[in-house]
This record gives structure tokens, sequence and C-alpha cells, in this order.
């Protein structure tokens, strides 16, 4: 009986221990405002000294500002992170502004460290996000003002703007630095490039095709 406790016990703990490292590890005192001059390479960035922390340190100005969408997708993301407010630093939360001109997309598109929670300020929005192989399965939705969508981090993951005038979302993000990939620009825009051959077999095109790509990149 006592061993089963102790097992109980001890899945207990595990799965608390997994909770907490799926996202920015919490902070161990009241806050760690990142030092923006340091020279020291750490998991995040070394703390500012609280003596001279200043309220401007937690302060960002600017989602108030419609984003410039004269792009080739339509559509511009305003970002708040520990690279805005330096007071975010191991906090673990972030925050963001997605601008949609009509039809305008966020393109497909991952976070390689945080979940993200999605509300629609204005217009209307098709999002989804793609599970993990082998099921590769897309799950979607029509969002409309004051809806709501979550999409779980690592997956891919979209949105669109459905509607004919412009379209407005804020994100939050379970990490100061969620990161971002976006898949078109990872693929046909590195640096230096993919070889054309692998991307040629990887996505079944012609090695021209997958030139003509790149050159777009």
């Amino acid at each position: 009986m006592a061993s089963a406790h102790f097992l109980f016990l001890a899945l207990v703990a595990l799965s608390f221990t997994v909770v907490s490292l799926a996202a920015d590890h919490g902070p161990l005192q009241d806050f760690c405002v990142a030092d923006s001059t340091s020279q020291v390479m750490v998991n995040g960035l070394t703390c500012k000294d609280p003596k001279l922390v200043q309220a401007n340190d937690f302060f960002f100005s600017g989602l108030h500002l419609t984003g410039n969408t004269s792009n080739p997708v339509g559509s511009k993301v305003t970002p708040v992170s520990v690279a805005q407010i330096p007071g975010l630093n191991t906090l673990g939360i972030s925050l963001a502004r997605i601008d949609y001109a009509p039809w305008g997309i966020n393109p497909p598109h991952t976070h390689p460290r945080a979940s993200e929670i999605l509300t629609v300020l204005e217009g209307r929005l098709e999002v989804g996000f793609v599970t993990s192989n082998p099921q590769n399965k897309l799950t979607t939705s029509i969002l409309n003002k004051g809806d709501v969508f979550v999409f779980p981090v690592g997956l891919v993951h979209f949105q669109r703007n459905v509607g004919h005038s412009n379209a407005i979302a804020i994100a939050a993000l379970s990490s100061q630095n969620p990161g971002v990939i976006t898949i078109a620009n990872s693929l046909f825009g590195s640096t230096p490039d993919i070889s054309s051959d692998i991307l040629a077999k990887a996505f079944q095109l012609e090695k021209n095709a997958v030139i003509n790509l790149q050159s777009k990149f």
C-alpha cells in the first residue's frame, strides 16, 4: 500500500515537472528587467540592477497604431516581446497586434517556444493549425469580432482575412520570446540556400519551379 501511495505521489510530481518544462522558467525574484548592454550569454537575458529599474522598463506604446499591410502577404505583425518591454524578461508572456488587409494572410508559421491565444478585434478571419505527423490534420474555423482561438505550441498555423475590410487581432503568447518560423521564408529564403535538389524532391516539384520560388524570397 505504501509503495502504491509513493508511486502515485511520484507520478503527480512528474506531471507537474512536465507542465513546468512546457513554458518559460518561472522567475525566482520580483522581476528581472533585461539588461541590453550586458555581454553575458544566458538562456534568456541577464538582469539589470534592480536599483536602476524604471517604470519605462515595463511600458510599451504603439498597439493603437495601424500596421502597414502594403506587402505581398497583406498583413503586419507588431510584436510586444522582451525586445520591446525589457520587464517581460523571465515572465513567460508576450503580445502581438496583427493587421490584415482584405484577403491578407498571416502565412503558415510556427512559434517554437509558445502557445498562442488569438482574439479578433475587428473583421472576420479564417484560422487554422495542422497537427504533427503522421495525421497532419487541419483544424480550422471562421472567427468574427470577439471570437478567440488557440494555437498549440510548435504547430504550423495561419490566419486569413475573409472579409472585404481590414481586420485586426491581438495574440497573447506563453513566452517572453516565442520566436517565429515562417515556413515559406525558412525553406525558400534561407541563407545560404537549401539545395534546390532537396526542395524539389521534398515538394515533388520541378527544379526550375523551386529555383523560381527561391528567387521570390
